[in-house]
């Protein structure tokens, strides 16, 4: 699928978005709360990976 996009700023979204009628709203800032919180706990996740590149973290490599 081809993705489209647009170069609009961020105070025309807002623009367009305070227009919506108030159940609409409501519902894209539930969907957009929930993107946040999975972005939020991505990164958490992240530095949880970054400490199993170390080196000296490197002990189940160790030859039995």
């Amino acid at each position: 699928m081809s993705q489209v996009t647009m170069d609009v700023s961020l105070e025309q979204v807002k623009s367009l978005v305070f227009q919506l009628p108030a159940k609409d709203l409501l519902e894209l800032a539930y969907t957009i709360e929930e993107r946040a919180e999975t972005i939020a706990m991505m990164q958490l996740a992240e530095s949880g990976f970054r400490e199993w590149l170390e080196e000296s973290e490197d002990i189940y490599d160790a030859p039995a």
